[in-house]
């Protein structure tokens, strides 16, 4: 989206959360760190002039699309969503999805096991309450806090991944279980591949609720948008 957006010569700012010490460089003009809530993000886009906003934000941070929302709402500032469609089961899948992130240690089984832990840093101390098990955590920084799981291995990796590293690293840790967000798109695909041939259980948390938006699947769809839909200040 933003390499389209460059090319295109548009006026617009990349914006990070700052979750991660190195984010990927983006050929756009950044920004890093909230925003102060739905009140500093109308503060932002009525200060910088934004006439247009894409929430390209990551399924599962479901706060900063419901400020964005409600920001461009209330400044009447259209906004589309670029929305990757999520993971769908396959033929010679073992799947489990639960409806929020907090219902996933308890899809888990309470027998000791070896478990792949995709979901990030942010919501680790939720299992705490299935201490039992091994976690195999892949990060993309070294964690700055302990982690709050007494049997865990870090591994720290950037994506995209691909079957084969995913494939070595399940074997590797003899993985029985991998708990996961659905968060869609090819990134982080490769282990639902790899857990496919390995006949391992996935659990997958289900995408969160968001406000009714505009949305589209690809960049190039927004790009069509803001060519036919808006001038050009992004």
């Amino acid at each position: 989206m933003a390499r389209a957006l460059a090319d295109a010569g548009l006026n617009a700012t990349f914006s990070y959360a700052g979750r991660t010490a190195t984010p990927v460089d983006q050929p756009l003009p950044l920004r890093i760190g909230g925003f102060g809530g739905i009140a500093g993000l109308q503060t932002y886009l009525t200060d910088h002039a934004i006439t247009r906003v894409i929430d390209a934000t990551h399924p599962f941070a479901a706060q900063m699309s419901r400020n964005a929302h409600a920001a461009t709402q209330a400044l009447d500032i259209p906004l589309i969503r670029l929305e990757r469609p999520p993971w769908a089961v396959q033929p010679g899948d073992t799947w489990q999805t639960v409806p929020r992130m907090e219902d996933l240690p308890a899809a888990l089984p309470d027998s000791p096991t070896n478990v792949f832990l995709a979901i990030g840093k942010q919501q680790l101390d939720l299992f705490a309450a299935k201490p039992q098990h091994h976690y195999v955590l892949r990060l993309v920084d070294p964690p700055e806090a302990p982690i709050p799981l007494p049997h865990h291995t870090v591994t720290l990796a950037r994506g995209p991944f691909d079957v084969a590293g995913d494939t070595a690293l399940l074997q590797k840790h003899n993985i029985t279980h991998i708990i996961a967000k659905n968060a869609g798109g090819i990134g982080a695909q490769a282990k639902l591949t790899a857990a496919r041939a390995l006949g391992l259980t996935v659990i997958l948390a289900d995408r969160p609720a968001l406000p009714k938006a505009h949305t589209a699947g690809t960049a190039e769809e927004v790009m069509h948008w803001l060519t036919h839909e808006a001038d050009r200040g992004v």
